[in-house]
């Protein structure tokens, strides 16, 4: 998952455009649309002079059966789509805070072995960015698989294209370590 900076003298939905172009150039073809989203919640109790900690609640329609929570500095979850239900009655612990709902939504494509996701990232109905989601199927260790990704992402993006994200960097090399929730969420 990368950021996509905005084309000088377009808006984001002309970007985006450009990118669905390109991709279609390509022989990429559409299959329907994603949708992922971030609530916060800010913890209501805290202990004295240490700040208050945030809960993160994600919802991806990849996964529509499970959603995503996690706790600042803390552990993940991966929860039933009705955790939404407890975290109405964890109200007293968790307040929602309000604006701060963080939504990608987008087109998915298909390109041989790869599935890419690009979407428009709003944040109180405004859009703030783009998103754009490559994955390569055949392979569940991205960092085994990067340069490949890599250099697919340099054919539609250009030099915009990101190095190996910290968290698949940090993990231990020579060991089978798939992405898990946590890679997901951060």
């Amino acid at each position: 998952v990368c950021q996509v900076p905005v084309a000088e003298g377009k808006s984001v939905q002309q970007t985006v455009d450009i990118l669905h172009k390109k991709l279609e150039q390509l022989g990429a073809v559409k299959q329907g649309s994603f949708c992922v989203d971030c609530e916060t919640y800010h913890a209501t109790g805290s202990v004295t002079g240490q700040p208050n900690k945030l809960l993160y609640v994600m919802h991806n329609s990849e996964t529509p059966l499970s959603c995503l929570a996690l706790f600042e500095g803390g552990p993940c979850l991966v929860a039933d789509a009705n955790f939404d239900v407890l975290m109405v009655k964890l109200k007293s612990h968790f307040q929602n805070a309000k604006g701060h709902k963080v939504e990608c939504r987008g087109s998915r494509y298909r390109y041989c072995d790869f599935l890419i996701k690009v979407g428009t990232v709003t944040m109180s109905s405004s859009a703030r960015g783009i998103s754009v989601e490559v994955e390569y199927c055949p392979c569940v260790v991205p960092g085994d698989c990067w340069n490949l990704t890599k250099e697919f992402m340099q054919s539609f993006l250009g030099p915009s294209v990101p190095e190996l994200p910290s968290v698949f960097a940090a993990k231990p090399e020579g060991l089978f370590a798939p992405a898990d929730c946590v890679d997901t969420m951060t």
